[in-house]
């Protein structure tokens, strides 16, 4: 993806370039208006700016480890610190990164995670188990998430 600003320079002279670089390099010109969608990014162009979003195919569904499932917790949790990071690192604006929290809370929800704490104390986010009845207890920022550790034979 090529973005340019069309006072400095234009596509004939983009496409030459390209085929000194490689002749069998091929690029297609594409023409939006405001918004093309690259990857899992929304590219938003203003008149003075560019800006980023988060992009999601309308297929997208919000699938991800059940918590309840017999999977370690690393595994359940990999999803989750992906987007966590992908929202924490993209140059988004407030509003977006807002959004998108909302966005992988609904996820957590839909595959059974238990709510996030309102409030945390940050002296308390080591992890720490219970003797009394076997649970494990892991805290995340803000998020504290609780996984048995009892073990049923059958």
């Amino acid at each position: 993806m090529i973005i340019f600003d069309q006072n400095k320079t234009d596509e004939k002279t983009i496409m030459k370039h390209t085929i000194n670089i490689d002749k069998h390099l091929e690029l297609k010109l594409l023409e939006e208006e405001n918004t093309i969608n690259y990857l899992d990014l929304s590219i938003y162009r203003n008149t003075n700016s560019i800006n980023l979003g988060i992009y999601r195919k309308t297929t997208h569904t919000d699938v991800t480890i059940q918590f309840s499932s017999n999977h370690p917790l690393e595994h359940k949790l990999a999803a989750f610190h992906f987007f966590i990071n992908r929202m924490l690192t993209l140059i988004i604006t407030k509003q977006a990164k807002q959004q998108e929290w909302k966005i992988i809370l609904a996820i957590a929800q839909n595959n059974e995670f238990p709510k996030p704490e309102e409030k945390t104390d940050s002296k308390k986010t080591k992890t720490k188990t219970s003797n009394h009845n076997n649970t494990t207890n892991q805290k995340m920022g803000n998020i504290l998430i609780s996984q048995s550790t009892n073990k049923k034979n059958n």
